[in-house]
């Protein structure tokens, strides 16, 4: 039977009716058509904030959290940052979902330790256009998509790997 530390949880987040936000739903539909190991838990939230937290089970010794950003960098970027080196820009700088992502993990770490995987990884692809309907996706945020799978299959793997 796996161990919590070989168990990976990877949760895309975005609004796939929106602009570069919908970054995150792109990256879910195609990790779906892709083979993931068996120890990973994939999951689409259309919203961040603090109802990531009820996607927790303390099972998994490992999140990768997948979501547009906006970090001015230029747009198409993939960021993969762990969560400890996130840098701080305030509530709701790094998603426009309710609060800030990295402000709810601090929640679920006051409310949840135990189901807080040891490892949190943000896999962010930069983006610009926030206000737009779907058909508006930046052509280098569109671009990037597939890469950021490649990059998430790869991290999935290692990191199943490092902590066994």
């Amino acid at each position: 039977m796996p161990q919590k530390t070989d168990k990976i949880l990877i949760v895309c987040i975005g609004n796939d009716l929106v602009a570069d936000d919908a970054a995150g739903h792109e990256v879910f539909l195609r990790l779906q058509r892709t083979s993931l190991p068996g120890t990973v838990r994939l999951e689409y939230a259309a919203v961040g904030g603090v109802a990531l937290l009820d996607r927790l089970t303390g099972e998994e010794g490992v999140m990768i959290v997948v979501d547009a950003v906006q970090f001015g960098a230029p747009a198409g970027t993939i960021h993969c940052i762990p969560w400890d080196e996130l840098p701080v820009l305030g509530a709701g700088a790094l998603s426009g979902h309710d609060i800030g992502l990295k402000e709810t993990i601090e929640i679920g770490k006051l409310l949840y330790p135990e189901k807080l995987p040891q490892r949190i990884l943000l896999v962010g692809i930069e983006g610009r256009c926030f206000n737009l309907t779907r058909d508006a996706m930046t052509p280098e945020t569109a671009a990037a998509i597939d890469d950021a799978v490649l990059l998430i299959q790869k991290t999935a793997h290692v990191s199943q790997g490092a902590l066994t």
